[in-house]
């Protein structure tokens, strides 16, 4: 899969999750040049974060915001760390489990 920057909707959303948390300065800082590749689950929207590290495993979720797409549909977004806190997974899942259509603006 190719690997690219987040876009501004991913950046706004993944900084509306992350406000008013605790000790996510780090995360903060790495997100404009984070680079991610999408995830093949039907065009909901998950990405991966990429790393240099390897065997990299699914840590804990740092943060979950519910949302609404274009569409009305209830969509939930959960950004996870790895097993050594750096940035994992975006995960992604529209309630009806249809392509998401758009990120709104946060």
């Amino acid at each position: 899969m190719e690997k690219r920057l987040l876009t501004l909707p991913e950046l706004g959303l993944l900084i509306c999750m992350l406000r008013g948390k605790p000790n996510v300065e780090k995360i903060l800082a790495l997100l404009p040049t984070a680079e991610v590749q999408e995830m093949d689950d039907g065009g909901m929207g998950s990405l991966r974060f990429v790393s240099s590290k390897q065997n990299r495993h699914l840590g804990q979720v740092v943060a979950e915001l519910w949302y609404k797409d274009e569409d009305e549909v209830p969509v939930l977004a959960s950004l996870y760390l790895d097993t050594e806190g750096d940035l994992y997974e975006l995960d992604s899942w529209k309630a009806d489990s249809t392509p998401l259509r758009r990120i709104p603006a946060f």
